[in-house]
């Protein structure tokens, strides 16, 4: 997770905080779009940290 918000980061240039949102907002769109992938959705960004999770 750090590694995608590392890239975000640099590419995208914008805060880590910004792109810890971004991906919020991807996986919440995907698992609703898309329920049946909700498992797999969680377990490919279970290695966010508590303090991304919170944001």
């Amino acid at each position: 997770m750090q590694e995608l918000i590392s890239r975000l980061t640099q590419n995208a240039g914008i805060t880590e905080e910004q792109a810890s949102k971004a991906l919020e907002t991807i996986k919440d769109f995907v698992k609703e779009k898309f329920p049946m992938l909700g498992g797999a959705v969680d377990n490919m960004f279970s290695g966010s940290s508590s303090d991304e999770d919170a944001v």
